[in-house]
């Protein structure tokens, strides 16, 4: 009796049983470890500007044996869920670094196809705004970088959907899109030049707050500069992103693929952030 018990036990505990069991007891562990978290960080001061570098998509596809572009896919489906998180929150401006102004020059055509695809497909969300959240929550979108790279296609969804927005003023989006911070940087110098020369602007008027006024995040105003940017997959740079208005930025880099990034890992992000003393340099 006692063996047929055993081997009854041993069968009950067989490989598919077991994962069940595993994934029962790892749901409910993330469920307090996730409200633990949020007790921690609830009652602290939030960033009022997040940046993003939502990186490790194609690695985190290839590690599945899938097609790169199905990381991208889910890596979109993971971005959506994350806005809507930072939106809970209250946070007031987001920046996503969509596609690197190399992306847009050296990727391989057809990822590159895909991509802006992709990009398409969540521009066109936004505009249909199907649940009301950019009118509810007051959601200025910006679409910025070298647009002269994007399909035409995109171009005019992004002129729409910035229409659309442009009463808006509570919260900001920001899609930073064959983007480069030394293209950014040299645009704005491009710019100051020629008012300039153009009897607009006097060279000795020229300091860090009328610089900033010439940068693409100059609609944001005193939020244009980030306080936390977050970078996933491990990686720890900031491959030309918001390089002038980084500089006094908290950095929290994240050893997971985007595709994987859990709200956990947001939380973690905005604990690390809350135990910085900021000095800007001082």
């Amino acid at each position: 009796m006692f063996r047929r018990g055993i081997g009854f036990a041993i069968k009950l505990m067989s490989l598919p049983v077991a994962r069940f069991f595993a994934r029962k007891f790892l749901s409910f562990a993330y469920k307090l470890y996730e409200e633990w978290l949020w007790r921690q960080i609830s009652g602290g001061p939030m960033p009022r500007h997040v940046a993003i570098i939502p990186d490790g998509n194609r690695r985190w596809a290839r590690k599945r044996g899938m097609d790169t572009s199905d990381g991208h896919a889910f890596g979109y489906e993971r971005l959506k869920e994350v806005l809507q998180w930072l939106l809970e929150l209250g946070i007031r401006a987001v920046t996503i670094y969509a596609m690197s102004n190399e992306n847009c020059l050296y990727r391989p055509a057809k990822e590159r196809e895909r991509l802006f695809e992709l990009i398409k497909k969540g521009l066109r969300e936004l505009l249909e705004d199907k649940d009301d959240l950019l009118r509810r929550y007051g959601v200025k979108v910006k679409v910025f970088g070298r647009l002269e790279l994007v399909p035409e296609e995109i171009r005019e969804i992004v002129r729409q959907l910035e229409s659309k927005t442009s009463s808006y003023n509570e919260r900001f989006l920001n899609i930073a899109l064959c983007y480069g911070g030394r293209q950014e940087i040299v645009d704005a110098v491009k710019r100051i030049a020629t008012d300039v020369k153009l009897g607009k602007l006097a060279i000795s008027d020229i300091d860090e707050d009328v610089f900033s006024e010439y940068l693409y995040t100059s609609h944001m105003e005193e939020l244009a500069e980030p306080d936390l940017v977050i970078r996933t997959s491990g990686e720890f740079r900031i491959s030309n992103f918001l390089l002038w208005q980084s500089a006094y930025s908290e950095f929290y880099f994240c050893d997971v693929f985007w595709p994987d990034f859990r709200k956990i890992d947001l939380w973690r992000a905005i604990r690390s952030y809350q135990r910085r003393e900021r000095r800007f340099g001082r």
